[in-house]
């Protein structure tokens, strides 16, 4: 027996095998877990808590909020302001128009009544015109049968010579108008030259030309339509016709207008017969 035998070994007693393949298994194992989790990702890490501090209303943003609120109200009080206006232009537009067809609706009324007035006097005239003429018919026949020579003038105003002294009758009582031919208002020639234009003469316009346009003949020997002058013979001032009885018709002036006159009221300076 050694002397050593009973002296417990300094060396670390040898492992197991089984142990170790135990231990080895384990450790791959282990390895094996690790190897998977990589492979599969990182490991998640915990949550992080973390606390935010919210931003309080400033001064300044009020401020902010407050103009545009004031913003919106001015927005709102001009578009109610512009809806008066608007409102009141279509009133005021309303009422111009009723007052301008009120205006013409007056006008027309005036108008028509004024057309009435004028049309009732002109009848009036008219008949009063036809009186006057009546009456001077008959102090006309009259004086034609009180005088041999006045009858017989009036025997003699026939045809033509009747038609010229009928219509002149006709104008008494219308204006005198310088230059005027008609119907309503006349000069003296335009009247006499009118007269034998219906019954087919044409005379020249004037008193002038009127004055030499037919056969002159004493004032002692009148017959009915011859024409009448005042002044010289081409030189005339002024013209009429006679009518008989000492009468003739004329357009004298403004005043008078176209009236039927004795020759005493204004002596014609000579005759003209054209008829």
């Amino acid at each position: 027996m050694s002397h050593t035998a009973l002296i417990p070994s300094h060396r670390k007693p040898r492992r197991n095998a089984s142990k170790t393949a135990l231990r080895a298994g384990v450790a791959g194992g282990v390895l094996s877990t690790i190897a998977v989790a990589g492979a599969a990702g990182p490991a998640q890490a915990e949550p992080v808590t973390q606390t935010i501090e919210m931003p309080t209303i400033t001064a300044g943003l009020s401020t902010s909020v407050a103009a545009s609120a004031e913003a919106t109200q001015q927005v709102a009080l001009d578009l109610e302001t512009q809806a008066h206006e608007d409102a009141a232009a279509t009133t005021a537009a309303k009422a111009a128009k009723k007052a301008k067809a009120e205006a013409v609706r007056k006008a027309e009324a005036k108008k028509k009544a004024e057309a009435a007035a004028k049309a009732k006097a002109e009848a009036a005239e008219r008949a009063s015109r036809s009186t006057e003429r009546t009456t001077l018919a008959t102090t006309s026949g009259s004086s034609s049968s009180g005088s041999s020579s006045s009858s017989t003038v009036s025997s003699s105003a026939t045809g033509s010579a009747a038609s010229v002294v009928s219509f002149v009758q006709m104008q008494i009582g219308d204006a005198y108008v310088s230059g005027g031919t008609g119907p309503n208002s006349w000069d003296c020639s335009g009247l006499v030259q009118a007269a034998f234009r219906t019954v087919g003469v044409d005379l020249p316009r004037v008193s002038q030309g009127q004055s030499t346009a037919g056969t002159q003949v004493s004032l002692s020997s009148l017959q009915p339509g011859d024409i009448l002058y005042w002044g010289s013979a081409g030189s005339a001032y002024h013209v009429g016709v006679y009518v008989g009885g000492g009468q003739f018709v004329g357009a004298q002036n403004s005043s008078t207008g176209v009236v039927q006159k004795s020759l005493d009221y204004d002596p014609p300076s000579g005759a003209v017969r054209v008829l």
